[in-house]
């Protein structure tokens, strides 16, 4: 099925002068209570455990967890963006994607993210989740309440909430909700559709459309393709060098696990990479966002923090977390390690 293009946009704001008095001081108080604004110095926090020996090529023996941002509901889909010296990352709950950087600490960048309708959302998720960059250098978000893939129509440095719709159906059946993507070289956009968006979060809320969830490729004419049905709770994706192979978690809590998929073929049948099912007592999180360097190494969020694999599936070492991690990014030079990790950022250099 073809995806119909659509432009959306936010309801209008009002102006101070609209607003009143009482909205000015609405404005200013909600101005003072942003997240955590820039400071010389960042706490710290967790621990990095060594399995492996390799790990001491990837990650220095003195490297620290620094806290660089804090006080969001739920962090997710982390982006550096290199031409403009910032990370990005959403606040699903909150239907906003902040901005950080050195000089200036967190600001509010694009709200509402996710959801722009009318009517008061019924999710308790509706933001943008995993943010990515197109070929072209555009903002791409996966977006839980409009339950579409879509491609911001403004410049990086002046964002906008109009979207164009990249893929929001499959056979005629809605998304449920677009989770985490990637690009290949070639521009084909691959995704996860798990239910968390959904009012219910789970496979039997009324408003699920499609019967399960699924892994999708949608090709440059705007055609979405399933690759495969059967990872159960499908969630971050990456591709291993060369664009071959998919790296794909399963974030259902019975099946804790990350799957290979063969990105030349559809539909596919996914090989298991790892599993972390009996791994999980005693920590919080599940296989989740992830990424992959240039050289094969695997940065995937997990039980516990932050796994660290080589491309043949060993364990080199964890970054060990109190909470869930939910998603990582990396620096363009690929020596910093971005972690949106619950309540807070986190950064490893």
């Amino acid at each position: 099925m073809f995806a119909i293009p659509n432009v959306t946009t936010a309801p209008h704001r009002r102006t101070p002068q609209q607003l009143g008095w009482l909205g000015v001081l609405i404005m200013m108080t909600a101005c003072n209570h942003t997240p955590q604004h820039r400071q010389s110095t960042y706490k710290s926090t967790g621990s990095i455990e060594r399995l492996d020996p390799a790990l001491d090529a990837i990650l220095d023996t003195n490297a620290t967890i620094e806290i660089i941002a804090e006080g969001f509901i739920w962090s997710e889909g982390p982006l550096w963006v290199e031409s403009e010296h910032m990370l990005l990352f959403s606040d699903v709950p909150a239907n906003t994607i902040y901005k950080w950087t050195e000089e200036n600490g967190t600001e509010v960048y694009l709200q509402p993210s996710g959801y722009t309708g009318t009517e008061p959302s019924q999710s308790k998720e509706p933001g943008s989740n995993g943010l990515l960059l197109d070929r072209s250098g555009n903002l791409v978000l996966c977006q839980h309440g409009n339950r579409q893939m879509a491609r911001m129509e403004a410049p990086l440095d002046r964002p906008a909430t109009m979207f164009t719709t990249l893929a929001n159906q499959y056979n005629g059946m809605r998304f449920s909700s677009p989770n985490d993507a990637v690009f290949n070289a070639t521009g084909e956009l691959f995704f996860t559709d798990p239910p968390y968006g959904l009012p219910a979060q789970n496979d039997e809320d009324p408003a699920k459309e499609i019967p399960f969830n699924g892994v999708y490729k949608v090709n440059p004419n705007g055609e979405a393709v399933l690759l495969t049905d059967s990872i159960t709770r499908p969630n971050g994706i990456a591709f291993f060098p060369g664009e071959q192979t998919l790296l794909v978690a399963s974030s259902d809590p019975d099946a804790a696990n990350w799957y290979l998929l063969d990105a030349r073929e559809a539909p596919t049948t996914p090989t298991l990479f790892y599993s972390a099912a009996n791994e999980r007592e005693g920590v919080k999180g599940l296989p989740d966002g992830l990424k992959i360097t240039s050289n094969g190494t695997v940065f995937a969020s997990g039980p516990g923090g932050i796994w660290i694999f080589n491309r043949d599936g060993r364990v080199l070492g964890k970054i060990k977390l109190e909470d869930a991690a939910s998603n990582v990014a990396l620096s363009a030079d690929e020596k910093t390690i971005y972690i949106t990790n619950h309540q807070q950022v986190l950064r490893v250099r």
